[in-house]
């Protein structure tokens, strides 16, 4: 029912940038919050960046400074602006939804996308 798909992977040398994409749809009235994990290859998966729905963000220490979560006005859309990439920035890029389920308990859902490949050469 929800879709969750990201874009803007690709091959980008070191010191260069790209825009990550992801975009929910599907059944949305309401968000708790998106955001991005990243997969090294024989790595766990660890949290990059996340919006919440009040547009507070967090970042990894790791990408301070260098990579910036946002959303559009809609609140559907978060976007992971990567500038001054780096060799080990080269993972696969997941996106995540929080949708609310019941606002009294406070339960929701995380739906994941399929993931985007960044590959970011020496």
């Amino acid at each position: 029912q929800v879709q969750v798909v990201e874009s803007g992977g690709g091959l980008v040398q070191a010191g260069g940038s790209l825009r990550l994409s992801c975009a929910a749809s599907g059944s949305i009235f309401s968000m708790k919050a998106m955001g991005w994990y990243r997969q090294v290859t024989g790595k766990q998966r660890e949290p990059v960046a996340r919006i919440t729905s009040d547009g507070s963000t967090n970042c990894a220490d790791f990408v301070k400074g260098r990579f910036t979560v946002s959303r559009d006005n809609a609140e559907n859309t978060v976007y992971l602006q990567m500038n001054s990439l780096k060799p080990e920035d080269t993972a696969v890029y997941y996106c995540y939804v929080d949708l609310p389920i019941d606002r009294l308990s406070g339960s929701w859902t995380r739906n994941w996308g399929q993931g985007t490949q960044v590959t970011v050469s020496s």
